[in-house]
């Protein structure tokens, strides 16, 4: 996958523009023309005037500012490639509060070559006081489980959304009230409610600058409609009416479910990236990839356990996480899914394991930590004949005839020295 890049220069003009709503010229290079009048300038008779890279949508909150920065463009592998090991690091919820976990995973992830997936859920762009704009389905006007947030909470999350879309960072949904269990949880929901709760969740991004007065303030410099293509369903409940809704409205993945270490296929007509277990040392069983159940199968129904337990709890979390790393990259070499929360559950070890994995893996070689639209990207970009073959593989299982004979579909050479090789002249 070739990654272009704009220049560092280029990229602080869009931050500019975005920032200014100025009307910086567009263009797919993010390269800056010479100024009319300036020595040099040559101008072509009857040329339109360009276009402007900001075109606000809607009231303001949301703005079309051209071709995503850091998006990286993904090549078909070829023919008996090694392919490259894919990590995805997602966060459920990802909004900004006093804790400030997105900012500080925005620089943990700049330095580490990492982007990465973030759920934004959408009543986190939702003052309080405008509450019973959202209606649930199966609720009444205003319900949520997670709350709403407040003026400076949302502006700090905007500021965090803009700037990690800014760095080639996916804005996807956690959609708005995170309703579990019986009762209008998400799992007894129909796909119409689905379609209504993922209508909504647009609604309340498209819309943050009227509902908190803010109109002054700079867009987010996407189109949310465009931009939105993946989710991870509240407590992974209700996948499948999700999918049938999710496919119909253009979504491209589910994350959503469990799986074994193993390459993707499609569900209903989306990439099925679902997050995975991994060995967990110390137990006979594998552990799924989300540091909430690390906690539950740590601690309990306790978000804060036993402070003796802290640090081992978390190392143990890490060092899981590592061995199904070290699982894939050394065998089928199958992505590895994992989900977390900006939470500081178990007094925070949980975020230091998420961070210490990621100073671990996201720099070795034919290592790229990406996000789930960027994944997507290329799988889509692949010969599905070989994507076949990656998904029968094991888990942890690489050829045995060697990368460039299984996935070339030519025999490996027989090796000197051995009955059938080719003869050896003196």
């Amino acid at each position: 996958m070739a990654a272009t890049r704009r220049t560092a220069a280029s990229l602080a003009a869009l931050v500019a523009c975005v920032m200014a709503l100025a009307g910086c010229a567009s263009g797919e290079s993010g390269q800056h023309g010479t100024k009319e009048g300036a020595p040099g300038a040559k101008k072509a008779a009857g040329a339109p005037a360009p276009k402007s890279a900001v075109r606000l949508i809607g009231d303001g909150s949301t703005a079309f500012t051209g071709t995503q920065p850091h998006l990286p463009r993904p090549e078909r592998m070829r023919p008996g490639q090694k392919p490259p090991q894919f990590v995805v690091f997602s966060w459920d919820g990802a909004g900004e509060d006093s804790q400030k976990l997105f900012s500080h995973f925005r620089k943990v992830a700049k330095a580490n070559n990492a982007t990465m997936t973030y759920f934004l859920s959408g009543v986190y762009m939702l003052p309080e006081a405008k509450k019973n704009q959202y209606r649930p389905p199966q609720h009444s006007a205003g319900r949520s489980d997670i709350g709403f947030n407040d003026r400076k909470g949302i502006k700090d999350t905007v500021d965090q959304l803009r700037g990690a879309w800014l760095e080639g960072n996916e804005i996807g949904t956690h959609f708005n009230g995170h309703f579990c269990g019986k009762g209008g949880g998400v799992g007894e929901w129909s796909v119409d409610d689905w379609k209504s709760e993922i209508n909504q969740a647009k609604s309340f991004v498209k819309a943050w600058k009227s509902n908190t007065g803010m109109k002054k303030a700079s867009p987010l410099p996407f189109d949310y409609d465009k931009e939105l293509v993946g989710a991870r369903t509240p407590c992974l409940e209700g996948q499948k009416n999700f999918m049938r809704a999710a496919r119909d409205m253009g979504f491209r993945y589910d994350t959503s479910g469990v799986n074994n270490q193993l390459w993707p296929k499609k569900k209903e007509g989306l990439w099925d990236l679902s997050m995975q277990l991994v060995p967990f040392p110390g137990h006979s069983y594998e552990q799924l990839t989300m540091d909430y159940n690390y906690m539950v199968n740590q601690s309990g129904s306790a978000t804060q356990g036993d402070p003796d337990k802290q640090e081992f709890w978390g190392d143990q979390m890490r060092d899981s996480l590592i061995q199904g790393f070290n699982r894939a990259y050394k065998g089928n070499r199958a992505p590895l899914i994992i989900g977390n929360h900006f939470e500081s559950w178990n007094g925070g070890t949980y975020m230091r394991a998420v961070e210490e994995t990621i100073q671990n893996v996201c720099n070795k070689p034919e290592v790229r930590c990406v996000s789930f639209r960027q994944l997507s990207d290329w799988l889509d970009a692949q010969d599905p004949k070989a994507l076949d073959k990656l998904a029968g593989l094991g888990v942890g299982k690489a050829p045995k005839e060697g990368w460039a004979a299984y996935l070339s579909g030519k025999a490996a050479p027989a090796p000197k020295g051995v009955p059938g090789a080719p003869a050896v002249k003196p």
